[in-house]
């Protein structure tokens, strides 16, 4: 079976005083999720905008993967098929809770 589809996406940042913060949309056709990052630099580093941007970007990213994640495995239980693997952040990325 054949399937293609677009998904749209919109990446928002704003910097203000050291902190990036980026609100990532994205429009499934069926879901309409949101994805929130945050990044701060140290005072005693050098204030690069563009590390902060990066940073902000994947962890909202990194959120909503998380929900897609979430969302999948419910649509997975509610087709009858047995659950599948963990909804724990994978091995090797930020710990999500510094994220918020």
């Amino acid at each position: 079976m054949s399937h293609t589809i677009e998904w749209k996406s919109r990446v928002y940042l704003f910097e203000e005083d050291g902190t990036t913060k980026v609100r990532v949309e994205l429009d499934t056709g069926s879901n309409r999720l949101t994805g929130h990052g945050t990044a701060r630099c140290n005072p005693t580093d050098r204030d690069v905008p563009e590390i902060g941007d990066e940073l902000a970007a994947a962890r909202a990213l990194e959120d909503l993967a998380h929900q897609l994640t979430r969302i999948a495995h419910r649509d997975i239980a509610d087709s009858g098929a047995p659950p599948q693997g963990s909804l724990k952040p994978y091995g090797g990325w930020t710990d999500s809770s510094a994220i918020r």
